[in-house]
């Protein structure tokens, strides 16, 4: 049994006039060259141009939408066009709260929006815009279950192990990084796919708004493709998410198996940190 899955990381800066139509072009582009790719995953604010604006909470009053605006409504009918999954980064919306979020949606080649969530770890005090409060992930008939994940996101362990615990297979962390610390946030993708046993996608946007260095992960942690360039470019992949089965049932290394860990004997753990417990009896998922 196998269940690829052909993935395009793609590299670029944000466009900054004619965002959605230059957007279109340009993965219509990308689309004649990757004609047997399924999934095309874009970096952070890909669709929000916050070098536009004096500061990004300018650029979020300005670009802010209902998620159910009229650039859903393009990005749907795109990726139907194309008979794609599309993540095109994320972007700002205007929750029904008046409060803006940081963003990203996930559409079908049927033209539906099938998931959307909401940055739950703002860059804080830097990023002010609102947090979301809840794990996103979603079915790939025929392929698997992905998770959602947004930059910052990655430096807290909580969210992926979350996200592997609701069954993704694969994690899409889309990043908008220009410091120097994107050095630590490709360690932190290793370490996110090893500890949780699943593949890790990492793509940060192109010079000038980031300094690139996008890559994927296998579940064994091992790096499948990278680059150390900061320009725009695709690192495209076929990947198997039966590969997540397989290292979770017979071990890292053909050894370490984290997700067995608890059996009927272990007793709950306390967590002061949480205010709360690791209970053995909700720790497997079978």
């Amino acid at each position: 049994m196998s269940r690829p899955l052909p993935i395009a990381l793609v590299q670029y800066a944000a466009p900054r006039d004619r965002v959605l139509e230059t957007f279109s072009e340009r993965l219509r582009a990308l689309r004649q060259v990757y004609s047997q790719t399924r999934l095309f995953l874009y970096p952070e604010h890909h669709l929000s141009p916050v070098e536009n604006f004096a500061s990004e909470a300018e650029a979020a009053e300005a670009c802010a939408e209902p998620l159910d605006g009229p650039r859903d409504a393009a990005l749907a009918s795109l990726a139907a066009e194309l008979d794609i999954w599309l993540v095109p980064g994320s972007f700002f919306e205007r929750g029904d709260d008046g409060r803006i979020y940081n963003t990203m949606a996930v559409y079908s080649p049927q033209g539906e929006r099938v998931a959307a969530y909401r940055k739950i770890f703002p860059w804080r005090p830097y990023e002010t815009l609102a947090a979301g409060s809840e794990f996103k992930v979603f079915n790939m008939p025929g392929v698997g279950r992905i998770g959602l994940s947004i930059c910052y996101d990655a430096w807290f362990p909580e969210s992926a192990r979350h996200l592997a615990w609701m069954g993704a297979e694969l994690i899409l962390n889309v990043v908008k990084t220009p410091t120097g610390d994107r050095a630590q946030e490709t360690v932190l993708a290793r370490a996110n796919a090893i500890a949780n046993q699943v593949f890790v996608a990492s793509v940060n946007a192109a010079a000038p708004d980031g300094i690139g260095r996008s890559l994927l992960v296998d579940p064994q942690g091992t790096v499948r493709q990278s680059t150390e360039d900061t320009g725009e470019l695709v690192l495209g992949d076929v990947i198997d998410l039966d590969e997540v089965a397989n290292v979770q049932r017979y071990g890292t290394a053909g050894v370490t198996r984290p997700w067995g860990q608890f059996d009927h004997v272990d007793t709950v753990l306390e967590l002061p940190l949480y205010g709360g417990t690791l209970d053995p009896a909700r720790w497997r998922r079978d």
